[in-house]
């Protein structure tokens, strides 16, 4: 650089005081507690972070956060162990914790003393696991053991400057030649959308904290099911009239959740099936659905494993679930062998034939095949399952059935009245095979609801689960929800 080029470089900007910088973790620990409820129960130091506990949205919750201020928030001996001190709070307190990273990971001056620490940190998040709610908000770079430490917990969010990798850019292109930056890397396209590591991406600091409040709030002060409170409406008022044509089941989610609710997870992965945290009468649930908008709500093997996790969080923190049911099967092909549809879909049937929380099924049009007991049947043990008027639950589609089991019966027949033949050949299979009617005469079926008394019915259901579950030897639901006791390991 020349001495004219030096002299027309910009100034650098001039550092902050630490007590103003926006990165203070004081200052991102108030922004997340309820004003005036923050109590530190650690030192405001140099060990790189900090752990208060107090109340979101008056649920008692234990939070830590990086310190951005010092090293980058790189984690030291003294720094990890600040973290397990929250944790052992947490469970103590049997508390959500919240943690907010900013972290460059290990520090490297203090060699594998730093890495020990860091290690101290993930058995401490596993032996919560399932024990009590864990989210993580990344709001800054975290890499390295700061990228493991979010993905051990159940809900992850991405502020708009948070990034997640296990090494960065420099290490990527002097190892293998890539041109990457941080944002290709470990931003909210590549975690949000394809590796599915974020359950929630944020425009901004303000809203992952928000987010971070609303879902602490969902888990920790889970609240109690008023049936008189939940009010019938017409759940199928936003699916089109013809069933053979696509539609996006979020607003019909939103409809059988209170209003103002529903916080997605994974709103970008696998979205052929949704997986929604929200309050029914009042009560925290879990909501999973397909999506016919999305590969026309078939189940593949990432959806298959998407759900299956939902599932497990649920069971482990006690929230009923709900499933919305409108699918034609698994979706067929060499690269979903390939990439292990059968493990994966196992995983999913694993899950609700493991879960005790109360889980009430709801088919809206059709349940085919293999997906059909894959989306909590009676089979798998639901505590209820739900039809409206004309759904279909069958092996497959009857047209599809009959060109099967009458395929040398159709090709002698006269081409124009081929599709007449079909159409009488599938209503006679409907009635022997697949309609609703013989559903509920077998048993797989509970009964058949209409669209505008779903609600009612879905919240009588989960209520007399949960009473009857308190009346069981060895429950435990009058001390709090009933709940699997398992971990809820990411799959």
């Amino acid at each position: 650089m020349t001495a004219t080029e030096h002299q027309s470089a910009p100034p650098r900007p001039a550092k902050l005081p630490r007590e103003e910088d926006p990165r203070h973790p004081l200052k991102r620990l108030s922004a997340l507690f309820d004003q005036g409820s923050l109590s530190l129960i650690t030192d405001d130091d140099d060990s790189g972070m900090l752990a208060a506990v107090g109340t979101v949205d008056g649920t008692h919750t234990v939070a830590f956060c990086s310190d951005a201020t010092v090293m980058g928030g790189a984690m030291g001996d003294q720094g990890c162990k600040v973290v397990v001190r929250a944790y052992e709070r947490a469970l103590a307190d049997g508390a959500p914790i919240v943690g907010l990273w900013h972290s460059g990971g290990a520090r490297l001056a203090e060699g594998v003393l730093s890495l020990h620490a860091v290690g101290l940190i993930f058995f401490a998040m596993t032996q919560a696991s399932g024990k009590v709610p864990q989210i993580s908000v990344v709001l800054g770079p975290a890499a390295g053991g700061a990228a493991y430490g979010p993905a051990l917990t159940d809900i992850v969010i991405l502020g708009p400057e948070g990034r997640i990798f296990v090494t960065g850019p420099d290490v990527v292109r002097s190892v293998t030649g890539e041109d990457v930056d941080m944002l290709r890397l470990g931003g909210p396209e590549p975690h949000g959308r394809r590796s599915g590591v974020v359950h929630v991406l944020a425009d901004s600091e303000e809203q992952a904290i928000g987010q971070a409040r609303r879902l602490a709030s969902l888990l920790g002060g889970q609240g109690n099911l008023d049936v008189a409170d939940v009010r019938d409406v017409d759940l199928a008022r936003s699916l089109p009239e013809s069933m053979k044509r696509a539609y996006d089941v979020h607003p019909l989610i939103l409809d059988l959740l209170d209003e103002d609710t529903a916080v997605e997870l994974h709103a970008r992965w696998a979205p052929n099936i949704t997986t929604t945290l929200g309050r029914f009468g009042g009560r925290s649930v879990g909501v999973i659905a397909n999506n016919p908008l999305r590969l026309g709500g078939c189940l593949d093997s990432t959806s298959a494993e998407k759900a299956a996790r939902f599932v497990r969080m649920c069971d482990a923190f006690g929230l009923p679930l709900i499933v919305v049911v409108d699918v034609p099967g698994y979706l067929p092909g060499v690269g979903q062998e390939w990439d292990g549809v059968v493990r994966r879909g196992a995983k999913l049937l694993h899950a609700f034939g493991e879960a005790v929380v109360p889980r009430v099924t709801l088919v809206t049009r059709k349940a085919y095949g293999g997906a059909y007991i894959a989306m909590n049947s009676r089979a798998l043990g639901a505590t209820r399952v739900f039809a409206w008027p004309g759904a279909e639950v069958a092996v497959m589609g009857a047209v599809a059935a009959v060109r099967i089991l009458h395929r040398r019966k159709l090709a002698d027949v006269a081409a124009d009245i081929r599709p007449q033949v079909e159409t009488e050949l599938a209503a006679e299979h409907e009635k022997i095979a697949g309609g609703v009617e013989r559903a509920v005469e077998i048993g797989v079926v509970d009964e058949v609801v209409e669209p505008d008394r779903s609600r009612s019915a879905i919240a009588r259901a989960i209520a007399a689960a949960l009473a009857d579950a308190g009346n069981t030897p060895g429950a435990h639901s009058a001390a709090g929800p009933v709940r699997g006791r398992h971990g809820n390991i990411p799959l």
